[in-house]
C-alpha cells in the first residue's frame, strides 16, 4: 500500500511505519504536484499542499491524514465526490493552546504588556489596576479538546467556567454549557470570551458587530481558533471606541497579518503569529497520533479522529 507524506518524520520512524506494509514517499509540501508516480497513491499525509497538488488526479486516494485541526484547506468537494475519508490532528495541540489561554487571561488581568512598556522606559511604578481571576466567569465558545485543556488549568484558579456549544451537552471541567442559540445571552454576562470552536460556513463572522455590543465594556476577548471568526473590521471599530479591556489574537482573517492593520498599533490588543499550538512535543505527539491511523487503517480498523465534512469538523 503506498502512502504519500508531505513531512518527512525521520529516518526511525519511516522505518516504523514501513514495517506497517506501506510503501512511503517524501515530498515537500509547498512543492507536491500530481506525477504518474502519485497514481496508486491511496494515503495522503499532509498539512497543505492542496493548492499545487490536484488531489483529483489521485484516484486510488481513499484517506487524507491532516497534522492539523482545522480542515478548511481542503478541497472539499474532491472529498465528497471521491468518498475520500479526512481524518485530523484533534487533540494533537490541545496542551499547549490550553496553557496558551491560561498565559495571555492572566497577560491581559495582570497588565504584563504595561510593565514591559515601563522597563524599556526603566520607569518605577505601581499599577493600582490589576484584577483577580478569583470569582470570574470565563466562557469558551466550543467545548472541544482545547477547551478542556484550557479548563484543566483554570480551575485551580476558582473562576466560573461556562461553555457554548451546539446542543449545549455538558462537557467534564465546566460549571455549565449552554446551547448555542444562547450565546449572546451569555456572552453579555462573561468576563473572559475564549474562541476555540472549528471555522465552518455557520461559524464565520459569528463574533460581529452585533455580538461585539453585547460583551462588557471590560470584557476580554481571546481567539485561538481561526481568524474568520471574528469580524476584524467590527472589532476594530469597537476598540476605537473604548470598549474591551484587552484582546488576544493568535489567528487573523488574513496571515500574515497586513503591516497596515490598525490592530498592530492598539496597545489592549495583544498580537501572535499563530503560534500557539507549538511546543517541543508538537511533532512526538503528532507522529504517535499518525502512526496509531495508519496502523488502524491497515487493519481495517476504526480510525482516530475523522472529520465529518458536511459539518466542517
Amino acid at each position: 500500500m503506498k502512502a504519500l507524506f508531505t513531512y518527512d518524520y525521520g529516518i526511525e520512524n519511516m522505518a516504523e511505519i514501513r514495517k506497517l506494509g506501506y510503501e512511503t514517499l517524501v515530498t515537500k509540501e509547498n512543492e507536491a504536484s500530481y506525477s504518474d508516480e502519485y497514481k496508486d497513491v491511496e494515503v495522503l499525509v499532509c498539512y497543505n499542499p492542496f493548492s499545487t497538488l490536484d488531489i483529483s488526479l489521485m484516484k486510488n486516494l481513499k484517506w487524507i491524514q491532516l497534522s492539523s485541526i482545522g480542515i478548511d484547506q481542503v478541497p472539499r468537494s474532491v472529498v465528497e465526490e471521491s468518498n475520500i475519508i479526512l481524518t485530523n490532528n484533534r487533540g494533537g495541540y490541545s496542551i499547549p493552546m490550553g496553557e496558551w489561554i491560561v498565559l495571555k487571561t492572566l497577560e491581559i488581568y495582570k497588565n504584563s504588556y504595561g510593565f514591559y512598556e515601563r522597563k524599556k522606559k526603566k520607569e518605577w511604578a505601581l499599577d493600582k489596576s490589576l484584577l483577580e481571576l478569583y470569582g470570574k466567569k470565563i466562557l469558551f465558545i466550543g467545548t472541544g479538546t482545547i477547551a478542556q485543556e484550557a479548563a484543566k488549568r483554570l480551575l485551580g484558579f476558582e473562576m466560573e467556567i461556562i461553555g457554548v456549544n451546539t446542543e449545549g451537552r455538558s462537557t467534564p471541567g465546566f460549571n455549565q454549557c449552554y446551547p448555542v442559540n444562547r450565546m449572546g445571552e451569555i456572552i453579555a454576562s462573561s468576563d473572559i470570551i475564549v474562541l476555540s470552536i472549528p471555522y465552518t460556513e455557520k461559524t464565520h463572522h459569528l463574533i460581529d458587530e452585533n455580538m461585539l455590543k453585547q460583551m462588557k465594556q471590560n470584557a476580554v476577548l481571546i481567539n485561538v481558533s481561526r481568524g474568520s471568526i471574528i469580524n476584524e473590521a467590527a472589532l476594530i471599530n469597537h476598540l476605537k471606541d473604548g470598549n474591551m479591556m484587552g484582546v488576544a489574537l493568535d489567528v487573523f482573517e488574513k496571515e500574515p497579518l497586513p503591516s497596515n492593520s490598525p490592530l498592530w498599533e492598539m496597545d489592549r490588543v495583544l498580537i501572535s503569529s499563530h503560534n500557539s499550538w507549538i511546543s517541543e512535543m508538537r511533532n512526538e505527539r503528532r507522529y504517535k497520533m499518525i502512526y496509531e491511523n495508519l496502523k488502524r487503517y491497515i487493519e481495517g480498523k476504526d480510525l482516530l479522529n475523522q472529520v465529518n465534512i458536511n459539518r466542517g469538523y
